[in-house]
C-alpha cells in the first residue's frame, strides 16, 4: 500500500504544536500534581518526584508529659512518631535546630531540660527521667526521614471551605463566578439583537455602525477606565458588581458584535424571506430561526469572554475596591498571597490550580464550537 510522504514542512509544523503543547502542558500538570502535595514535599522535590520516596528535614513532637508513666523507678514517655499506616524511616535526628543530624538511628541524646531520650530508623522514641517531665508540651525532635509518597486533598478543602481560611480563596472562587456569569451572558443577550439587526435589517447608517464597531475592537480598554469609574460612581454603580458587569459588556460588546454579525450573515437567506412570507415578524425570527442557528458563535465568543473575564485583574482592580475582602476576585487574591505569604506554596499551587481549572471545564465543554464560530463569515 502507497502512503505519501509528508513534506519537511508539514513535519516541522507537526514538531512545532508538539512543542507548543509540551509547553503549556508541563506546567499544568506540575501544578496540578503540586496541588495535592504537602507544604514540606513541595520543599524538599519537584513535582515530577511525587510518586518516589522523598528525603526531607521534618520537625517532629513526642507525646506531651500528661502521657508519661513510673517504670520501675523512672519516667518514661514512648511512642511513635509516624502513624501506623506511614511507611517512613529515619536516616538522622536531633535535638537542636542547629544540628539535625547529630545522631544515628537508635543512639540516645541528653535533653537540656533533664532526661534521655532515645528514636530508632521507624521513629520509635523512647524517653526517660528520675523526676517527672515538667513541660507543658512534647520534646521537639529534628529528623531527616525518608517519606513515602502521599497526596491529601486537605489543600482543596482549606482554599474553598474551610472558615478559618486566612487566605480567603474561597470567597474569593465564589466572587469571580459572580463576577464572570453575568459579564458572560449580559453582553451575549444585547449583541445577539445588534448583530441581527445589522445583519438582516435595512436601516439608514447600518454600514457606517458596523465600520464603528470594528474600530472599537482596536481601542486600548486602558483610554476608558478612569472615565468609566467616573461615570459609574457618578451614577451610583461604582464599587460594585453592576458596575464591572457594565465594564465587562462594554469591553466585550464591540468583539462578541462583530463575530456574532457576521456568522448571522452567513446563514442561508431563504430560510429568512420563506418566514417573512409565512407572516413571522423580526422578533419571531430572530427566537426561533437565528439563535438555534447561531449557537456555535453564541458558544465561540462565551468562551472567550468567560476567559476573559475569569482572568481579568486590571479591571477587578479598578471597580471592585472593597476594604472587607467580601469582593475580591481570584486574581487579586492570588498576587496577595505571593505578596504576603509567598512561602505557603502548597496554597498557592491550589489556589492558581482552582483558577484555571474553570476555563479549562469550560474550554473543554464548548471547544467544538470554538472554530466554527471563529470563521464565520469568512468563507462565502
Amino acid at each position: 500500500m502507497y502512503l505519501p510522504r509528508q513534506s519537511p514542512l508539514m513535519w516541522a509544523t507537526h514538531l512545532s504544536v508538539l512543542f507548543l503543547v509540551c509547553v503549556w502542558l508541563f506546567p499544568t500538570v506540575g501544578l496540578f500534581v503540586s496541588s495535592f502535595r504537602t507544604a514540606d514535599q513541595i520543599s524538599t522535590s519537584g513535582w515530577w518526584k511525587s510518586l518516589f520516596p522523598s528525603e526531607q528535614n521534618v520537625t517532629l513532637r513526642t507525646a506531651a508529659p500528661d502521657t508519661q508513666q513510673l517504670i520501675d523507678g523512672v519516667y518514661v514517655i514512648s511512642g511513635n512518631f509516624f502513624a501506623e499506616e506511614e511507611e517512613a524511616s529515619i536516616s538522622a535526628w536531633g535535638v537542636s535546630s542547629r544540628e539535625v543530624d547529630a545522631y544515628s538511628p537508635g543512639q540516645t541524646a541528653s535533653l537540656r531540660t533533664g532526661g534521655e531520650i532515645q528514636v530508632d530508623f521507624q521513629g520509635e522514641y523512647r524517653m526517660t527521667n528520675t523526676e517527672p517531665f515538667s513541660s507543658k508540651r512534647g520534646q521537639r525532635v529534628f529528623a531527616t526521614a525518608t517519606t513515602p509518597p502521599k497526596f491529601t486533598f486537605a489543600n482543596y478543602h482549606k482554599v474553598l471551605f474551610d472558615k478559618n481560611n486566612l487566605e480567603g480563596m474561597g470567597q474569593a472562587f465564589f466572587s469571580t463566578l459572580t463576577v464572570s456569569i453575568p459579564a458572560t451572558i449580559i453582553p451575549i443577550l444585547i449583541a445577539a439583537f445588534a448583530a441581527y439587526a445589522l445583519a438582516w435589517m435595512q436601516f439608514p447608517g447600518r454600514a457606517l455602525l458596523v465600520a464603528v464597531i470594528v474600530g472599537l475592537l482596536v481601542v486600548p480598554l486602558q483610554l476608558a477606565l478612569i472615565p468609566l469609574l467616573r461615570m459609574h460612581l457618578g451614577i451610583g454603580i461604582g464599587k460594585g458588581y453592576l458596575g464591572i458587569w457594565m465594564a465587562h459588556t462594554g469591553f466585550g460588546m464591540p468583539l462578541a458584535i462583530y463575530l456574532l454579525r457576521n456568522y448571522m450573515a452567513g446563514l442561508p437567506k431563504d430560510i429568512i424571506e420563506n418566514a417573512r412570507v409565512d407572516g413571522a415578524t423580526d422578533f419571531q425570527i430572530f427566537l426561533r430561526l437565528i439563535l438555534p442557528l447561531s449557537f456555535p458563535a453564541l458558544a465561540s465568543f462565551a468562551i472567550f469572554q468567560f476567559l476573559w473575564t475569569w482572568n481579568d485583574l486590571l479591571v477587578a482592580k479598578v471597580f471592585l475596591i472593597d476594604a472587607t475582602g467580601s469582593t475580591t476576585v481570584m486574581t487579586a487574591q492570588i498576587v496577595e498571597l505571593l505578596g504576603t505569604r509567598g512561602g505557603n506554596w502548597e496554597i498557592l499551587a491550589t489556589s492558581a490550580f482552582v483558577s484555571i481549572a474553570v476555563p479549562l471545564i469550560v474550554f473543554f465543554a464548548l471547544q467544538k464550537f470554538l472554530v466554527r464560530g471563529l470563521l464565520a463569515g469568512s468563507v462565502k
